[in-house]
């Protein structure tokens, strides 16, 4: 039987990372906008595509579960989406924009990843295996991205962004 308490705990957290995927489908746009590197565009709008797609299995996970699908207001979202903006401003026009971007963008990811991890262990522990499994396959969508943007900054972003040779 499962434990009632964590099903409402699971549909809560699924409701906060519905309404941070939309808000993150905002920012994303803007994101690809500011980029200077056409590799970090291009990262940043696949992203954005596939986030899309995210929101949709999180809507599936609802369905599933037999509920209609809603979003309960994510205030760890909104501080990170926030703080993104202050850093996009703050260095646009800079030789840092791109990786003040890709800050803001793992930021973003980081916090999807302990969601997603999250609420795939719980969907497995509430045997709700076909969430799970939606779950999973967004969370490793979300683990590509924030090593792509690794391998960006890694990659010549940092560097660009170091004006005093090393």
């Amino acid at each position: 039987m499962n434990n009632p308490t964590l099903d409402k705990l699971f549909e809560d957290q699924l409701a906060d990372t519905y309404y941070a995927e939309k808000h993150i489908l905002k920012a994303l746009p803007k994101m690809v906008k500011a980029a200077n590197s056409k590799e970090l565009s291009k990262a940043l709008s696949n992203h954005l595509t596939e986030t899309k797609t995210h929101v949709a299995r999180l809507e599936s996970v609802f369905e599933l579960l037999g509920k209609k699908p809603r979003a309960k207001k994510c205030e760890a979202i909104e501080g990170i989406l926030k703080e993104a903006a202050a850093l996009s401003a703050d260095y646009a026009g800079t030789p840092s924009n791109d990786a003040a971007l890709i800050c803001a963008g793992q930021k973003v990811e980081h916090y999807e990843i302990a969601n997603y991890g999250t609420l795939a262990a719980w969907a497995d522990q509430l045997q709700y295996t076909e969430a799970a499994e939606h779950l999973r396959l967004t969370l490793g969508e979300e683990e590509n991205a924030d090593k792509l943007l690794s391998g960006l900054a890694l990659g010549g972003i940092n560097q660009s962004a170091d004006p005093i040779p090393a």
